[in-house]
């Protein structure tokens, strides 16, 4: 008898499953339940690897058998500044004011935990992004239009968030989201391969 592992991301968010469908992975979701509270201390690249492996552990240790378990958190940071989910339109607003002008940086930890090979990965991506200037009347159309919500830095660069990004330095998906590349050598080392 053949036991198939499973592989499931620990996330509820669509633009993660949305780019693991887009590659051709076949996987669960399972969202954690852990708390994406960022201590003051903390640096972007800590922060981000610390609550990546905290949503694949959690999830995993909700799973028996075989299984890989894949996880991911991004912030928005500028000037230090780390900037997550807005709560409302008017932190969505004041956010986008915030990093409108000028360049900013996107940090997403990976965490890739497997039964099978005891593997526990644990890695980062940062991209630059340069934003463009923009006035007070069309950061709140933008806003008005519901997509600034639910990401980090109140801006969707896969969406019409795009037309404000002037360029990027580094890996567009990881601002997405998910920084595929690198999750996809995380993957391999777990067997698990999109071919």
């Amino acid at each position: 008898m053949i036991i198939m592992k499973r592989l499931i991301l620990a996330s509820a968010s669509p633009r993660r499953e949305h780019l693991l469908r887009q590659i051709g992975l076949r996987f669960e979701i399972m969202p954690s339940s852990v708390n994406e509270e960022i201590a003051s201390s903390e640096l972007p690249i800590e922060a981000v690897m610390r609550l990546a492996m905290a949503k694949a552990n959690d999830v995993y240790t909700k799973v028996d058998g075989a299984r890989t378990v894949m996880a991911a958190d991004t912030i928005v940071v500028k000037n230090s500044s780390i900037l997550g989910k807005p709560e409302n339109e008017d932190e969505a607003f004041n956010m986008l004011k915030f990093l409108q002008g000028g360049w900013h940086e996107v940090y997403s930890g990976i965490a890739v935990l497997d039964s099978e090979c005891e593997l526990e990965i644990n890695d980062f991506e940062v991209t630059s992004v340069k934003m463009t200037s923009m006035d007070d009347e069309t950061i709140r159309k933008y806003i008005a239009s519901g997509e600034p919500l639910d990401k980090a830095g109140s801006y969707a660069i896969q969406g019409r968030g795009a037309v404000f990004v002037e360029r990027i330095n580094g890996c567009y998906y990881n601002v997405v989201g998910l920084p595929i590349f690198k999750l996809f050598r995380m993957l391999k080392q777990c067997g698990i391969t999109v071919f």
